[in-house]
């Protein structure tokens, strides 16, 4: 490996490592990311910011106390269109504020699956879990690059404002297209570049944590969806996003380069 790679791979880990113990801390808190005293995807109070991005009042009132740390950056659901039986993953569920929405949605015929690699995270979605009797949801750990889910065996793949951190999107997308069963889809909620960053945005360890600096421009997500085999493949901006996005990291300007998106696609 050649002292570049080992650079770069190196500060991969260390990001990685942050991102990891930012959201421990938060799994451990009672308050959303926004009360840990730095930006993230989530830019105000929770129950206006769900509001704002997308989830209905009933939605919001029908899952349990803790699930909703307000770390979305849209609704995934809206987009997912789930039946009674469908197999649901979440890729980076978080406190399961979306699994407990999709187990509802499919049913006791249904099954929902959350991958996360915080273990707080897990434990705290777990716990919920458990006290809600939730038994069409299982937690489990490890890392979206790397899913400890089957090949063919889900039908349809979410995920909010997670995909964006991570240094490996090539990987994830060919992993999605793995575990989805045959006309399988994908329904995701996720942060996009809308040109390239600037380096001072792109290099801040805190703005990658925070779901900007990662962010890929929308015509490389299109093109890994289709590296990874897919088809009929949806990327829809929400401009409206800028609004709420600038309150991320005020005064950076972030809000000209990124936006919020809706990515759809078929296996």
């Amino acid at each position: 490996m050649t002292d570049k790679k080992k650079h770069k791979a190196k500060s991969a880990d260390e990001i990685r490592s942050k991102i990891r113990e930012r959201y421990g801390a938060i799994a451990q808190s009672e308050t959303s990311c926004c009360g840990q005293g730095a930006s993230c995807c989530s830019p105000s109070s929770q129950p206006d910011i769900s509001q704002v991005l997308g989830y209905s009042d009933a939605e919001l009132s029908s899952t349990a106390k803790g699930a909703n740390m307000g770390l979305g950056c849209g609704n995934p659901l809206g987009i997912a269109s789930l039946k009674p039986g469908d197999i649901v993953l979440d890729l980076g569920s978080g406190g399961g504020f979306d699994c407990f929405l999709a187990a509802q949605a499919v049913g006791k015929d249904g099954f929902v699956i959350g991958v996360d690699m915080t273990p707080n995270m897990i434990d705290k979605a777990r716990s919920i879990a458990e006290k809600e009797n939730y038994s069409n949801v299982e937690f489990r750990l490890g890392e979206i690059e790397h899913l400890p889910v089957a090949d063919a065996s889900v039908d349809i793949v979410i995920s909010n404002c997670v995909i964006n951190l991570s240094f490996h999107k090539q990987q994830v997308f060919l992993e999605i297209y793995r575990v989805l069963r045959k006309e399988g889809r994908v329904a995701i909620a996720d942060i996009v570049a809308l040109q390239n960053l600037p380096d001072e945005i792109r290099t801040n360890q805190n703005a990658y944590s925070g779901c900007v600096a990662g962010a890929a421009l929308v015509k490389e997500v299109e093109e890994m969806l289709k590296n990874a085999g897919f088809k009929d493949i949806i990327i829809t901006v929400k401009e409206e996003s800028r609004e709420y996005i600038k309150d991320w990291f005020p005064g950076s300007g972030v809000e000209n380069f990124v936006r919020s998106a809706y990515v759809e696609a078929k296996k």
